[in-house]
């Protein structure tokens, strides 16, 4: 048809872009339009796909979210998150590529850029590029975001596409990008996108690979044998790269261009936690350390300055407290805390607690360093150990309130303390928990400047030592200790170290070594003229002297303890003296006079509060009943003493257990004495005592119960 003007020839002529219709009467309107599934294009615009290692749970939950939402009928969409650098783009990948057959219509992809020094993708950029790669024209890209939304998924909603949106910003970013139809979208992004699981998005959180998995990644990249050749070296290098695969990546391929090298070279290179991010760069290309630096620079201000000062926290976990102490408000710290799980810059541990990756802590206390000046680090460190020293102070409060009569010296500002929980047991628990980091910081602190940070804290963890038998690190924490007390000249200080330490080389097995503190710490009493102290070393020598054998000796000095501290009004220490005279009797076969001196120790202890050490004193009670042939009370004693002890002291507890097993085993109740003796040696076990006499008794009464069960 030809239209009914009267335009030359000329005029008509030119070139005609898309669908052209020439008429000569038109009535109504003409409407132009692309039928949808008429472009000739099929993209297929994937990266090329590289080996992924271990990695195959989160592509089985991947798979299994596509097979649902199929049988519901509904798109497919998932989110990768994790760490820069952790393989979220090669997981989404290795999935992609195995869908190719079941999704022929093609595959689109952009980069979203929220990490580009630029800024992150307009959306209507990125949907411009696919609808050009679907096969609309350029110039028939509508101009708006709404209408390039419209037209895309027209053209989606009769395909079957995959789309790979990587490096997403936020859920809004996104939204516009996804298809219609069928199709499956997977999102990359360093944060977690909790607003496009409203729109029923599948969310993976990426973790770093476990130390296997690294070697073979490690082997994957050099393919030279070397891994196989030095397996020690390997591990090494994988722990040092903490599992991130482009820390992997990028040491490997470092190592592959010089075959001659042995793997040893690199970990010695990564030894230096100064220069390890430096080291694990490929100039021009792959970078850990600057990968790290752009999650760094997209923060806020407050979030940035958390990530920096929590780079000083000297342990590798911490809870939600520890931030608070640096933010100054519980508000403000879980404000910050939330921002740096979604950018991925750290993890969940257990108990709702944080952790950072090696290589993150690294880059933040070094961003501490480069951003933050030395006045400001040093307040940072101090808040830190406050936070951890009164916290622990607390704990030792509650457990054994006899026992908090030393100072504790704080820095300016507020504290912020730990909920450390409302009994003994629960915060003996978080003392054991949080051991790690206090023993970082009591190491920490003289080389920080507050020396007696170090022995306080080491006298507020007295409690923990005693009832759950920590004795390695009781010993390495008194020595330390004991170093500060004497750097800064203060005797008392010194005294405290010197008998709690003792204690602690008594439970290790080295009486000779508490013998010799406790004299020293007699000395310093005497020349003080501290009656008191000096009476409390008598209780100490004597166990020391019980455990070298020299009997007679000991029951002397614990006779004199008993009659010289409650004159210097330490009842309670009075009450041990005699309790620990009770044991000795015990073990010297005068069962009698066992029953009475601890029948005393326990009365006086109950009236100082002393729960535990009473309890210690029922079992004794009950042992030395036993020994007399006097069942009905030697059970209720040991009865009563299990049920105070547990949970405060494994070790105590096994003590009471195996009696009330010979009980058991006395009663004619074999069955109740096997379980008895198997639940104390498990006790023993858990309290690092497994190879002492006591565990060792129970065991072999266990196998003679055993044999004669057997022979039945």
């Amino acid at each position: 048809m030809r239209s009914g003007g009267q335009e030359s020839q000329n005029e008509l002529s030119g070139t005609v872009h898309g669908p052209v219709v020439q008429a000569g009467s038109v009535y109504g309107g003409i409407h132009f339009g692309a039928r949808p599934g008429s472009a000739g294009q099929t993209p297929w615009q994937l990266p090329p796909l590289i080996r992924v290692i271990d990695r195959t749970h989160e592509v089985a939950t991947l798979e299994q979210h596509r097979v649902r939402a199929a049988r519901e009928n509904r798109p497919v969409l998932a989110a990768l998150s994790g760490l820069g650098g952790v393989g979220k783009t090669t997981v989404a990948l290795s999935w992609l590529y195995t869908l190719r057959p079941r999704f022929p219509n093609g595959q689109l992809h952009a980069d979203l850029g929220a990490q580009s020094p630029e800024g992150p993708a307009d959306p209507a950029e990125v949907l411009a590029r696919f609808l050009r790669a679907l096969g609309i024209p350029a110039q028939q890209v509508p101009a708006r975001l709404s209408e390039r939304t419209a037209l895309y998924r027209s053209l989606t909603a009769v395909r079957r596409l995959v789309v790979l949106l990587d490096d997403a910003a936020t859920a809004a970013q996104v939204r516009p990008l996804l298809p219609a139809g069928g199709s499956v979208t997977v999102v990359t992004s360093r944060r977690r996108l909790p607003g496009l699981t409203v729109d029923g998005c599948c969310p993976v959180h990426l973790e770093p690979l476990d130390p296997e998995a690294a070697v073979e990644l490690l082997a994957d990249t050099l393919s030279d044998g070397r891994v196989s050749e030095q397996p020690e070296d390997a591990h090494a290098l994988v722990e040092l790269c903490a599992g991130l695969p482009l820390a992997v990546r990028v040491a490997g391929a470092r190592l592959a261009t010089r075959p001659g090298r042995r793997i040893g070279t690199m970990v010695r290179a990564l030894s230096d936690e100064h220069r390890r991010l430096e080291v694990l760069a490929i100039e021009g290309d792959h970078d850990v350390l600057a990968t790290l630096d752009v999650s760094y620079r997209a923060l806020p201000g407050p979030a940035a300055r958390l990530y920096r000062l929590l780079g000083l926290h000297p342990g590798r976990e911490f809870s939600g407290s520890v931030a608070a102490a640096l933010c100054g408000t519980d508000r403000e710290a879980a404000e910050c805390l939330d921002m740096l799980h979604d950018a991925s810059l750290l993890a969940e541990a257990a108990g709702e607690r944080h952790r950072f990756h090696d290589l993150v802590r690294l880059h933040a206390a070094a961003k501490a360093d480069a951003d933050e000046p030395p006045d400001a680090r040093a307040s940072a460190v101090r808040r830190i150990a406050d936070h951890y020293l009164a916290s622990a102070t607390r704990a030792e409060e509650i457990i054994d309130p006899q026992h908090r009569t030393m100072a504790r010296d704080y820095g300016p500002g507020p504290l912020v303390v730990a909920e450390v929980g409302p009994d003994p047991e629960t915060a003996l628990d978080w003392l054991e928990q949080e051991l790690p980091n206090l023993m970082a910081v009591i190491h920490q602190a003289v080389g920080a400047g507050f020396p007696a940070t170090c022995w306080q804290l080491v006298d507020a963890l007295w409690p923990l030592f005693l009832r759950r038998k920590f004795y390695e690190e009781c010993g390495t924490a008194h020595r330390a200790g004991l170093a500060a007390a004497r750097e800064l000249g203060d005797v008392a200080a010194e005294c405290r170290m010197l008998t709690s330490g003792g204690i602690g080389e008594l439970g290790s097995g080295n009486p000779g070594s508490a013998l010799e503190m406790f004299e020293r710490a007699a000395r310093l009493f005497l020349a003080a003229g501290d009656g008191l102290g000096h009476a409390r070393t008598l209780n100490y020598r004597g166990l020391a002297l019980q455990r070298l054998g020299r009997s007679r000796q000991a029951s002397d000095l614990f006779r004199r303890a008993a009659d010289e501290l409650p004159l210097h009004g330490d009842h309670r220490a009075g009450g041990l003296a005699a309790l620990n005279r009770a044991d000795l009797a015990l073990e010297e076969g005068r069962a009698e006079e066992a029953v009475r001196q601890a029948g005393g120790a326990r009365e006086t202890l109950e009236r100082a509060g002393d729960r535990y050490n009473a309890a210690r004193a029922a079992t004794c009670m009950g042992r030395a009943h036993l020994a007399l042939g006097r069942i009905r009370p030697a059970e209720e004693l040991l009865s009563t003493a299990l049920a105070a002890l547990r949970g405060l002291s494994g070790y105590e507890a096994a003590r009471a257990l195996g009696a009330l097993a010979t009980v058991s085993e006395r009663r004619g109740r074999w069955r109740q004495a096997r379980d008895r003796c198997r639940e104390a040696l498990d006790l023993y076990a858990s309290a690092g005592r497994s190879r002492s006499p006591d565990a060792e008794a129970v065991r072999q009464r266990l196998e003679t119960l055993e044999r004669e069960e057997s022979s039945q």
